[in-house]
């Protein structure tokens, strides 16, 4: 009976750049590009302390061109690492290693090996009866399908297909590069395939087991929830446990609140307040990044649009009251305007808002309107972050005199002759 246990991990983009993210806080971006490094130490320290037979990497293990060769070398002194505790990496190349200059001069251990970029190797354990095929990108831009040229399963040996693709039905946001499809892998005869590439974990199949295991750590508000690696124990050459560990450190969340019948302000925060501790719960005490999303009807809707800048600052200081690491990575206003009530004159709101709606969309005033923001648009540093604020209030300006207009009706409380 031959019993093991081995980590498969994907997408580590360790030290990735996040410009977009320095832009809106520079000490948040710098916690998360630390905390690709933090993440993968959380891995390497898994793999040793599960006593784990060998280890998968199914591509991007860099990001893009490597800047740094500290990063290089911080990731040679973790496979160092594995090799004292005689664990054994099987690694492919993805799109992003394939575009760094410095992936393939790495000097690393004896105990890696990087699977070929002109065709598809095999690897086999004789000690634990495994075979492992893989191969890596030649080229960042790979359209074509690798996993139909993979070896045919050896037998009487438990084969692994490390694959970095864009398997069908798990594309996402992601770019489809060397695509393939579940059944298609299925019908190859292996026993696990280790996919690499999506961002999210997923398990596609379980005859045989096909796998996503997600990146190791999020580095922006698509890439939410726990984040990790699989662990899989292996017992006569079947799968018997299967185990997403996260090994994340900062941990981003998206919540929505509706709050729809909140009629007073205080209860509009508490009842926020309320949904985002929920979610905090769901970090196990990591940092978090939250983008907030407020919708629903409620007559609080002016006042969240009119005071939005007061709105963000009573929502930050009720996040500290949560936790000593919440940052608000984004808050998204999508709340409106209940129906004008019967006590309020329709035709006197209905032409406001026609009037509203008509100025915005009149020609002489989007001039002077564009003369404006070009105004103060010199007065801001150059930068894609100076630009997103000229079009948030391009966009924000119409809705502020609606909210305004209806406001004002409100107040004056009209009443029908």
């Amino acid at each position: 009976m031959t019993e093991f246990t081995f980590l498969h991990a994907a997408d580590l983009h360790l030290d990735s750049p996040l410009l977009g993210l320095a832009g809106k806080s520079a000490e948040y971006a710098a916690r998360v590009e630390a905390a690709s490094r933090e993440a993968f130490d959380n891995l390497v320290a898994l793999a040793i302390e599960e006593g784990c037979r060998f280890m998968l990497l199914a591509g991007d293990i860099f990001d893009g061109d490597l800047r740094n060769f500290q990063t290089g070398l911080y990731f040679m002194e973790g496979m160092r690492r594995l090799d004292d505790a005689g664990i054994s990496v099987f690694m492919v190349l993805g799109n992003h290693d394939s575009a760094n200059r410095f992936a393939d001069k790495l000097a690393l251990s004896g105990n890696v090996y990087v699977f070929p970029k002109a065709r598809a190797a095999t690897h086999v354990l004789d000690d634990v009866r495994v075979a492992i095929h893989g191969r890596s990108f030649p080229r960042p831009d790979v359209s074509e399908d690798l996993a139909h040229e993979y070896p045919a399963a050896t037998r009487a040996l438990f084969n692994i297909g490390v694959l970095h693709t864009a398997c069908a039905g798990s594309e996402g946001h992601h770019a489809r590069y060397a695509p393939c499809t579940p059944e298609q892998l299925t019908n190859h005869g292996y026993d696990y395939w280790a996919l690499g590439h999506v961002h999210a974990h997923a398990v596609l199949g379980e005859h045989p087991y096909i796998v996503y295991p997600g990146n190791l750590q999020g580095r922006h508000p698509r890439e939410t929830g726990p984040k990790g690696a699989v662990l899989v124990k292996v017992n006569d050459g079947r799968v018997t446990s299967l185990e997403h560990r996260a090994l994340d450190v900062v941990r981003w969340a998206s919540i929505t609140v509706d709050v729809s019948g909140t009629s007073e302000y205080p209860e509009l925060l508490d009842f926020i307040r309320g949904h985002i501790a929920q979610g905090a719960e769901q970090a196990d005490g990591r940092p978090i990044a939250l983008r907030l999303t407020v919708t629903g009807t409620t007559p609080l809707h002016s006042r969240l649009i009119l005071e939005r800048a007061s709105f963000r600052e009573d929502v930050e200081t009720l996040l500290a009251t949560l936790s000593d690491d919440v940052w608000l990575e984004k808050l998204k206003l999508e709340t409106e305007h209940p129906a004008v009530p019967d006590t309020v004159d329709p035709t006197v709101a209905g032409k406001l808002d026609q009037e509203v709606t008509r100025l915005s969309q009149d020609s002489a005033i989007a001039q002077v309107l564009e003369a404006r923001l070009a105004e103060i648009r010199t007065k801001l540093p150059a930068g894609a972050h100076a630009d997103a604020f000229i079009e948030q209030m391009r966009a924000e300006i119409p809705e502020r005199a609606a909210a305004l207009a209806r406001s004002l009706v409100s107040e004056a409380g009209y009443a029908p002759d």
